[in-house]
């Protein structure tokens, strides 16, 4: 089975597709002075763009990765997903506390997608 590779460049892709499912690179924020809710939009507002860019929409979401830099910014991720997420199609999600690349960076996100055809 041959990988394609969305936006390679020197030290990863955007995304890595096998068949009709694609593996995103990690998504995280551009502000990272900004509080825990805002950088989850600008999260969640990349995902959907290298989604879409895929030919998938939300509903094709299997699964999302959710790294917290602390897990005290849980509650606060939280109320930015549930405006997010497709209440008719939610992805599986695990959340965990670790430490990110950057300072300043409160969240990052990495998601499994199921392409509606091959890419």
């Amino acid at each position: 089975m041959t990988l394609k590779r969305l936006n390679p460049g020197p030290r990863m892709s955007q995304a890595v597709c096998i068949g009709d499912i694609a593996f995103l690179a990690g998504q995280v924020p551009d502000d990272l002075g900004a509080d825990i809710t805002e950088q989850t939009r600008q999260v969640l507002t990349k995902l959907d763009a290298v989604v879409k860019e895929l030919g998938a929409d939300k509903s094709d979401i299997a699964s999302i990765q959710v790294w917290l830099a602390d897990m005290a910014d849980f509650q606060g991720m939280n109320a930015v997903w549930d405006e997010w997420v497709d209440r008719d199609a939610p992805p599986a999600r695990a959340t965990g506390g670790v430490p990110l690349a950057r300072a300043g960076m409160r969240v990052e996100m990495i998601a499994v997608v199921a392409l509606p055809k091959s890419v």
